[in-house]
Parts: C-alpha cells; sequence; structure tokens
C-alpha cells in the first residue's frame, strides 16, 4: 500500500502529540529512550537512523518509514547510503521486505531524498 508519507508523518505526529497530553509519563520514558539511542556515539545518528529504518522495512512499519526516511534525508543520507541499507533489508527479509523496501525508496524521496537519474532513451529508428 502507497502513502502520501509528508501527510501520514503529519497525522501520526499529530496522534503522538495526544498521547504526549494523555499517557505523559510514558511519553517522557520513550522519548529520553529515543533521545539516549540517536546521540552519536561508536555509530553516527545517521548510521542509527539507517538501522532503524530497516527495522521499520522488516516490522512493515508504514509511520517508521515516513518518520526515518524524512529524518535519514535531514540527516543528509544519500541516495547511496539509502540503497545499501534498502539492499541489507531485503536481504534479512526477503519478499514481503522487498515491498516495503520499495516504499520506503518512495518515503525518502518523498521528504527530498536524492531520485534516481533515469537513462536517456535511444532515439526511435525511423
Amino acid at each position: 500500500m502507497s502513502h502520501n508519507y509528508q501527510e501520514l508523518a503529519s497525522a501520526i505526529g499529530s496522534k503522538v502529540a495526544e498521547l504526549r497530553r494523555e499517557i505523559p509519563e510514558t511519553m517522557k520514558g520513550f522519548g529520553q529512550m529515543s533521545r539516549a539511542a540517536h546521540n552519536d556515539g561508536a555509530l553516527s545518528n545517521k548510521n542509527k537512523e539507517l538501522i532503524a529504518l530497516a527495522i521499520g522495512i522488516a516490522s512493515r512499519c508504514q509511520g517508521c518509514l515516513a518518520f526515518h526516511a524524512k529524518a535519514l534525508v535531514e540527516l543528509g543520507c544519500s541516495r547511496g547510503e539509502f540503497l545499501e541499507m534498502l539492499q541489507v533489508a531485503v536481504y534479512m527479509g526477503g519478499g514481503p521486505s522487498l515491498m516495503t523496501a520499495a516504499e520506503a525508496l518512495m518515503a525518502y524521496e518523498s521528504f527530498g531524498g536524492q531520485r534516481a537519474v533515469q537513462p536517456e532513451r535511444e532515439a526511435a529508428v525511423l
């Protein structure tokens, strides 16, 4: 299933804001865990986002595709880096991950990530 990932991120973000108001302690704990996990350490934040998106692909999590693709674009993830992560996700998850990997690429591109260079079409021979 294809989504408008910008709209999906916005809609989920609104519901997450509601959850922050309604279950603040749980959301505070999740926020602390998220910040701790994303600090640069032995792995960069970008590498951690690549891992998170690969897990999102394996889990078939549409919201994960939106949020982590957006974060990767903001972190300057190149198309090459993104494609290599997709290779690993497909390798580990097989056909179902291939389908979700294609959607992850759509999400990446929808947030401004690099698009594939299209080969020039050969002129038709008349």
